[in-house]
């Protein structure tokens, strides 16, 4: 185990039951959203897509901020299901930054 691992568990350690529970929650997201989303150099510039697409989550993102709603998103995109939504989402939540950055980028083109 990496040093940095074990400081991981000992701050975990440290933590309330409920905090506990706060982090276990985050990084099953996270778990599940890695899994889901993948980065490819040659694929939509290596934006974060659902695995196997080339769909990338800033649009689904910026599609939700637009006002579309999970429905409406899956009836653009009937090759995803609400789990890659669920992905989607949870990856925002984790890199809003970059998440951001993309859609600015879209948008300036």
């Amino acid at each position: 185990m990496s040093p940095q691992v074990e400081q991981v568990l000992q701050q975990i350690d440290l933590l309330t039951p409920a905090e506990q529970a706060q982090v276990l929650r985050h990084l099953s997201h996270t778990a599940k959203s890695a899994s889901t989303i993948e980065k490819t150099p040659d694929v939509v510039g290596g934006d974060a897509c659902i695995r196997g697409t080339r769909i990338p989550v800033w649009d689904l993102v910026e599609y939700r901020q637009l006002g579309a709603s999970t429905s409406k998103i899956l009836e653009a995109y009937p090759q995803l299901t609400e789990l890659d939504l669920q992905a989607a989402w949870d990856y925002h939540h984790s890199f809003p930054e970059e998440i951001a950055v993309s859609i600015a980028a879209n948008e300036a083109t």
